[in-house]
């Protein structure tokens, strides 16, 4: 009987804890209580694209060559606020766009939180923008939505840049991808791991390689969950989860025509390097390089190197990059 009532107990704790967790949260972050604390917020847009509001950032001479960059999966413009403006610099017209459902985006119920459906958005948001090409530059689950505008709208992507990029369907293997995959199991434990700092601080320990480690401060940590802490991004992240297919980059990738580059962290332990391996040997005009002492998100933890490999690479006519003798990176051509 007293185990029965201590199991009783702790359910009924448990389910006070979730109400109050779920009666408590707000419904939406608001980007004028926020935007004091974005990153370059006086480059921040907002533009009406399919009936749903995207923010996106802006760097960078019009009239120059058009970079794009997307993030990936939980992220948002602030992964690319190292680089943005040393692109802008080195003269680049640079868009930063926050995916639907992330960032400071809108997160409509409706939206299909597919990579093909986000693809299509960068598009239209190009057509809403007046921008007729560009070049994509895709982090991790951005590279897949990167690589997808590459396939379906060929048109519009001069070159394509794939930095540690999901090209299959492994990472729904992992444990928070599984939990999340549950129906109301996701609904119940999204809103604490995403609301907690400590699991953010944790989950960054191992994106980022242990020698970039200083990267992981308050400051990025707050950045990273203010925009994810409402009941709308909860629901975006539990979609974007569900909704995850992306063996088709894997299996499509040699039909990828423009110049790629592809750029990897010899310590990324999110996404096997061997899926860079993977696209070099399928993308037939495809340059591949290993960064060394980097994690995941080469743009944060290499900002320099990053922006010289981007800049070269961009600058040449064929996409070709200088061979040089440097400490930080590893080649293979």
């Amino acid at each position: 009987m007293k185990k029965k009532n201590l199991a009783l107990g702790l359910g009924g704790a448990l389910g006070a804890v979730v109400a109050w967790k779920f009666l408590t949260r707000a419904s939406e972050v608001r980007w004028e209580n926020v935007s004091d604390t974005v990153h370059h917020p006086e480059h921040s847009h907002f533009a009406e694209v399919d009936g749903a509001t995207v923010h996106y950032q802006e760097f960078g001479d019009a009239a120059h060559p058009t970079l794009i960059l997307i993030h990936g999966y939980t992220a948002s413009t602030y992964v690319w606020h190292s680089v943005a403006p040393r692109f802008a610099d080195e003269g680049f017209h640079v868009i930063a766009v926050d995916l639907l459902g992330f960032g400071y985006s809108e997160k409509p119920a409706w939206f299909e939180y597919t990579i093909e459906a986000q693809a299509r958005m960068i598009t239209r948001l190009m057509n809403r923008l007046g921008i007729g090409t560009a070049t994509l530059v895709g982090s991790s689950y951005g590279g897949a939505v990167a690589a997808t505008v590459a396939l379906d709208y060929p048109e519009r992507v001069e070159k394509l840049v794939l930095a540690d990029a999901v090209i299959n369907n492994d990472q729904k293997n992992l444990p928070i991808l599984r939990l999340a995959s549950i129906p109301l199991v996701g609904e119940v434990l999204t809103p604490f791991f995403v609301d907690s700092k400590r699991f953010m601080k944790m989950r960054m320990q191992g994106t980022i390689a242990p020698v970039n480690h200083h990267l992981i401060t308050k400051d990025r940590v707050d950045s990273v969950v203010r925009p994810l802490s409402a009941a709308n991004a909860h629901r975006s992240i539990l979609l974007t989860s569900r909704n995850w297919n992306a063996a088709r980059i894997e299996k499509d990738a040699q039909y990828i025509k423009q110049p790629t580059l592809i750029v990897w962290g010899e310590n990324d332990e999110v996404i096997p390097i061997e899926n860079g391996e993977k696209l070099y040997s399928s993308i037939l005009n495809s340059r591949f390089v290993v960064l060394k002492n980097c994690g995941h998100v080469p743009q944060e933890e290499k900002a320099d190197l990053f922006t010289d490999l981007i800049t070269g690479f961009c600058s040449n006519r064929k996409g070709r990059i200088e061979e040089k003798n440097d400490s930080e990176q590893l080649r293979m051509n």
